[in-house]
């Protein structure tokens, strides 16, 4: 059987329909997102700055560009791992990747299984250096550090997974940090879900103090807890 690959309309030949779809893309969105983290410099940062504690000697995906791929994902909607095998061709995932297909769901399960505690500190600088560059850009005369704990909703027999009866739920019960005027997060640290509001906050907010009082001590420090 042949198919007709293009042909022209009787009634305008200028008009050619051919039924080679090409490459079709939804989330054509993140080509604006790309362009975004690349004048930050956040891929550069990453090549710096973010290791797992792989012994592998060679990956054709990187830990950063596993990283960066699931940063994507996530602004795009996709929230599990399962979602790269989907992916996988993804004409603008691709592009905006710059590699010939995306780590599948082993690969990116494999990655997150690698990170640790010094990955968590990783991030931490990371956005320390990323805060120190916006803040360069503009230097705010107030930040107000709002203080708060939230539930992350977990659904089987996780580790750290917890009734807590203030929120009536099975989940994790973290502490987390913004910037009450800008929205910004300056951090964030995942605790058992039966964890009360104020365990643990003493360590988790020493180090931000430390950090705006050292590297900027003219802003206005105000903090703000529940």
């Amino acid at each position: 059987m042949s198919i007709v690959n293009t042909f022209s309309l009787q009634s305008n030949r200028q008009i050619k329909i051919n039924f080679d779809g090409g490459d079709l893309s939804s989330d054509a969105g993140l080509l604006l997102i790309k362009e975004f983290i690349s004048r930050l410099g956040i891929e550069r940062i990453l090549n710096r700055s973010f290791k797992t504690n792989d012994s592998a000697v060679f990956r054709y995906h990187t830990d950063r560009d596993n990283l960066l791929q699931m940063i994507y994902m996530i602004m795009a909607g996709y929230f599990e791992d399962d979602a790269s095998d989907e992916l996988t061709n993804d004409p603008v995932f691709k592009a905006v990747l710059e590699k010939s297909a995306l780590a599948s769901q082993p690969t990116v399960s494999g990655f997150f299984n690698r990170m640790d505690e010094d990955t968590l500190k990783q991030f931490q600088e990371i956005s320390r250096i990323l805060r120190k560059r916006l803040y360069s850009i503009q230097m705010p005369q107030a930040v107000i550090l709002d203080l708060d704990s939230t539930l992350l909703a977990a659904y089987g027999k996780q580790e750290g997974r917890a009734f807590n009866f203030h929120y009536q739920s099975n989940g994790y019960h973290p502490l987390v940090c913004y910037d009450r005027i800008t929205g910004d997060l300056i951090k964030i640290q995942l605790r058992d879900g039966a964890a009360y509001s104020c365990t643990g906050v003493t360590d988790f907010l020493q180090p931000i103090l430390d950090e705006y009082l050292n590297d900027y001590p003219t802003i206005h420090l105000l903090l703000r807890g529940d």
